[in-house]
């Protein structure tokens, strides 16, 4: 276990580096540490301790976590199919997030002609935007109705009832976007 963190501590380090373009005389001097360390550290050999590990997340901004969890490959390419979709009567929705992303939600609905769903409210404090990107379509809340042309931007309450309709002649194509309420302490 203890190779594996320091070999993707290694990992870690050597590829946010490289993507801020710094060398690692600059790293070790932002982070305040000797450049030997960083050294030993991107070799994969170095057992630093907390200290240093606080240093060189904040040096990098990201979270000591980053630093050793498993690395991220740089790409990864989803195939449509592979992303997580449901249907909502006709209405079609698709999951654009497919790795969670803390207080982040990101989804592209589709509703072909006279179609129609009902929102899922999100949890109290969040936000939702929705963008219609293609055609026409109405976002009601308790009686009030808002038609969207392809453009427009609404942004409400993420925690209210809420329903889409596609008032257009052709497909209408949404994105929602939910900020999600920070998990009280």
């Amino acid at each position: 276990m203890t190779d594996n963190i320091s070999s993707y501590l290694a990992l870690n380090v050597r590829q946010l580096r490289s993507a801020r373009q710094l060398s690692q005389v600059q790293l070790a001097q932002l982070a305040g540490i000797p450049r030997p360390t960083l050294a030993h550290l991107e070799s994969g050999v170095a057992n630093p301790t907390l200290s240093v590990l606080m240093r060189l997340a904040s040096a990098l901004q990201v979270l000591i976590e980053e630093l050793v969890a498993p690395p991220r490959s740089l790409i990864k390419h989803f195939k449509a199919d592979e992303l997580p979709h449901r249907q909502r009567g006709a209405a079609s929705v698709r999951k654009l997030l497919p790795n969670p992303l803390g207080g982040l939600d990101v989804e592209r609905m589709e509703l072909p002609v006279g179609a129609d769903f009902v929102g899922i409210p999100h949890m109290r404090g969040s936000r939702k935007y929705v963008v219609c990107e293609r055609g026409e379509m109405t976002l009601s809340f308790d009686g009030d109705r808002y038609t969207m042309a392809e453009g427009d931007l609404l942004v409400f309450r993420g925690d209210q009832r809420h329903s889409y309709t596609n008032v257009g002649a052709g497909s209408a194509v949404a994105f929602g976007i939910v900020t999600l309420a920070p998990v009280p302490e």
